[in-house]
C-alpha cells in the first residue's frame, strides 16, 4: 500500500519552491507547481514518456490543499506512471510514439520477418521479429525508414509549391536540431521526428523546404512557412513542450 506522497526538495534547485520532487510507490517523480491567476481548479499533468509532473493551481492556493489533491489522486499516478519504465531502454511491452500514437513493443518470437504496425484488441502494436537483443535497433531502422518515407513526400511537395528544388534529404540524430538546409538545396533532419504526431513531421519538412527561400527567420521566412504549413504555430508549442520527449528511448 503506498503511503502519503512525500515532498522532497531537489537538492540542485533549493532556490526554486516551486520545484520538487514526490515519490509515487518508490519512484521519485519531479514536479513542477505552477500558479496561474486563470485558473480555477488544480489540473495535474504527466509530461509524455512520464519523466515528470505538472500540477497548475489557482494563484494563492495554500499548500496543505495541493498535498490534499495530490494524496487524493495517488492511485491514478501509480496507475499512470506504471506505464512508463524507469529506464530508457526498449523493451518489449514498452510503448513508442509513432506519428503520435502510442504503440506497444510486442516480439513475434520468429527470427525473420517485417517490423511492421498492427492493431490487437483495439491497442496499436509494433511487431518484431529477430532476435531479442536486436529490438532495438531493428526498431529504430523501422522508424528511420517510415522518417524518410514521410519527410521525403512532405519536402518535395512544399517544395514544388513554391517552385524549388531539394537536392537531397539526410537522416542525422542530433539534439541540437531538428533540420538544417543548406544553400545548395540539401536537407537534414532528425529521424526522431517520426515519433511526433503527423502535424509536426509536417512543419518541419515545411520550415527546412521555406528555407529553400529564405536562408533566415525573417517574416517573410514565417509567412512561406505558414503557408505550407497552416498548423506551423501548433507544431512548434508542440515541439517546446514535448520535444525533449523524443529524445529519452535509448536505441542503441
Amino acid at each position: 500500500m503506498l503511503s502519503r506522497l512525500s515532498f522532497l526538495q531537489k537538492p540542485e534547485r533549493p532556490s526554486d519552491p516551486k520545484t520538487r520532487t514526490i515519490d509515487v510507490a518508490g519512484r521519485s517523480v519531479p514536479l513542477a507547481v505552477r500558479p496561474d491567476a486563470r485558473a480555477r481548479r488544480i489540473t495535474l499533468r504527466i509530461d509524455p514518456g512520464g519523466q515528470s509532473l505538472k500540477l497548475t493551481v489557482p494563484k494563492g492556493l495554500k499548500e496543505r490543499e495541493i498535498q490534499d489533491f495530490l494524496n487524493r489522486h495517488q492511485g491514478w499516478l501509480m496507475t499512470k506512471l506504471a506505464r512508463f519504465p524507469t529506464t530508457n531502454a526498449v523493451t518489449e511491452g514498452r510503448y513508442i510514439q509513432i506519428r503520435g500514437v502510442a504503440h506497444r513493443i510486442e516480439r513475434t518470437g520468429k527470427l525473420r520477418g517485417l517490423t511492421e504496425t498492427t492493431e490487437k484488441d483495439g491497442e496499436k502494436v509494433l511487431l518484431v521479429g529477430g532476435a531479442e537483443d536486436h529490438l532495438a535497433r531493428r526498431i529504430r531502422d523501422f522508424l528511420k525508414v517510415e522518417a524518410r518515407k514521410d519527410l521525403d513526400l512532405l519536402a518535395r511537395r512544399h517544395a514544388a509549391a513554391i517552385g524549388r528544388k531539394v537536392a537531397s534529404i539526410s537522416l542525422k540524430d542530433t539534439k541540437s536540431r531538428w533540420g538544417s538546409c543548406s544553400h545548395d538545396g540539401n536537407l537534414s533532419f532528425s529521424w526522431r521526428i517520426v515519433m511526433a504526431p503527423d502535424h509536426v513531421i509536417d512543419y518541419l519538412a515545411a520550415h527546412e523546404v521555406a528555407h529553400l527561400a529564405e536562408m533566415n527567420h525573417s517574416d517573410r521566412f514565417w509567412a512561406i512557412c505558414e503557408d505550407l504549413c497552416p498548423q506551423s504555430d501548433e507544431a512548434k508549442r508542440w515541439l517546446k513542450r514535448n520535444g525533449a520527449m523524443l529524445h529519452v528511448m535509448d536505441f542503441g
